[in-house]
């Protein structure tokens, strides 16, 4: 996906986030396996993909107490929203910038 898809590609992921903060931050913690912590790789699809929204369907008000999501907004840079109209509306601009 990095390499098929030019930087101007408006990517899109839907996902609650909720998983281990070891999955996150330490490598080889995936049942993949991977040499590289997951954060790492979700740097690099924020990194390529400039226009990127992660739209995360649990409630927002449960958001802060998840560890894991927590890590992920900061990887992003505050490229999560909600599922709610209003946050909808905010990944749409934040797609066309």
């Amino acid at each position: 996906m990095l390499h098929k898809f030019s930087p101007d590609t408006k990517l899109i992921l839907v996902s609650d986030a909720t998983t281990s903060p070891y999955e996150v931050v330490q490598s080889g913690s995936s049942v993949e396996y991977n040499a590289e912590a997951g954060a790492v790789w979700l740097r690099r699809l924020a990194d390529q993909f400039p226009h990127f929204a992660w739209l995360n369907p649990e409630p927002e008000r449960l958001l802060e107490y998840r560890q894991s999501v927590s890590i992920i907004r900061q990887v992003l840079g505050g490229r999560m929203f909600g599922l709610t109209l209003g946050r909808l509306e905010s990944a749409m601009r934040a797609l066309s910038k």
